[in-house]
């Protein structure tokens, strides 16, 4: 099916952002967002289904990563400005509203979008990842995710994260996927697709400039109005399910899912059961 996805840029939000696209330019939109350390491809598993079901896929290579634009300044990457860059997907697209989802940072976009412009959200499903305002609440209920978030402070200095996830050749990275993910989630020619992504110039400053932005933004909590799905993979080392759980408090049509034998990466590894859990959601 990838040989079927068609490339193209799109101006958004005072930036460019490459996007795959695909499915029949008349259907439903739907756009699927990726977190770190990911791209588009990321969903490369899910084009097919959506397409073949009359969706129209847009999958962009976020602000920050692999053909993308990469402006330089954390604060180019506070939660209110990735939002607006989907905002103009939209738009762009000639839509008034889309499917939002969203995984890992891709979701944390995808529920602030939801939250702060349901005008523009028909429904959202998020993928491994609460919703932002959830966390301090789902942290003091269960502290031990303090220290699965620890890495977050760790990306906060300057530089040396750089260094560290770019030595031997970008080794750190690759476990960060495979050693926390079900054995051959990630094939080898899969992560030489991430390291060229990751090798872009300027790329690996601006995907930790999401984390580094993230302790300059307030950000607000109000009810998510609109539909939303939580499907969650039970083994991830990042997430405690209790985040997810209080998650569902802030939203006034929710529902969660939990995903036996899954990790973080639940739609590398349990595909169909992703793509089936998103196309019920979405009929």
């Amino acid at each position: 099916m990838l040989d079927k996805v068609k490339f193209e840029y799109r101006e958004t939000n005072h930036i460019t952002l490459h996007t795959a696209a695909a499915g029949p330019e008349d259907g439903p939109l739907v756009i699927l967002l990726h977190g770190f350390p990911e791209f588009w491809y990321g969903w490369r598993k899910q084009i097919e289904p959506l397409a073949e079901a009359g969706y129209r896929v847009l999958i962009p290579d976020q602000r920050g990563y692999n053909l993308s634009d990469k402006p330089e300044g954390s604060e180019n990457y506070k939660i209110d400005t990735l939002r607006d860059d989907i905002l103009g997907l939209i738009k762009g697209a000639g839509r008034e509203k889309a499917i939002l989802i969203g995984h890992d940072w891709g979701g944390a976009v995808a529920w602030h979008t939801a939250a702060t412009a349901t005008e523009y959200v028909e429904k959202l499903i998020a993928v491994n990842i609460p919703y932002p305002g959830a966390m301090k609440q789902a942290a003091l209920k269960y502290p031990p995710q303090l220290f699965k978030s620890s890495y977050m402070l760790f990306f906060q200095l300057p530089d040396i994260p750089e260094k560290l996830l770019q030595t031997n050749g970008w080794e750190n990275m690759k476990q960060a996927l495979t050693a926390t993910a079900k054995p051959g989630a990630f094939q080898e020619e899969d992560l030489q697709k991430y390291k060229e992504a990751w090798a872009q110039p300027g790329s690996l400053t601006a995907m930790l400039n999401w984390y580094r932005a993230l302790f300059q933004t307030k950000i607000s909590s109000p009810m998510v109005q609109v539909p939303v799905r939580i499907i969650w993979g039970l083994g991830d080392q990042f997430l405690h399910p209790s985040t997810a759980k209080e998650s569902l408090k802030y939203c006034l049509d929710g529902e969660m899912i939990l995903v036996d034998e899954a990790t973080h990466w639940v739609m590398h590894e349990q595909p169909a059961i992703v793509n089936r859990l998103i196309k019920e959601f979405l009929e």
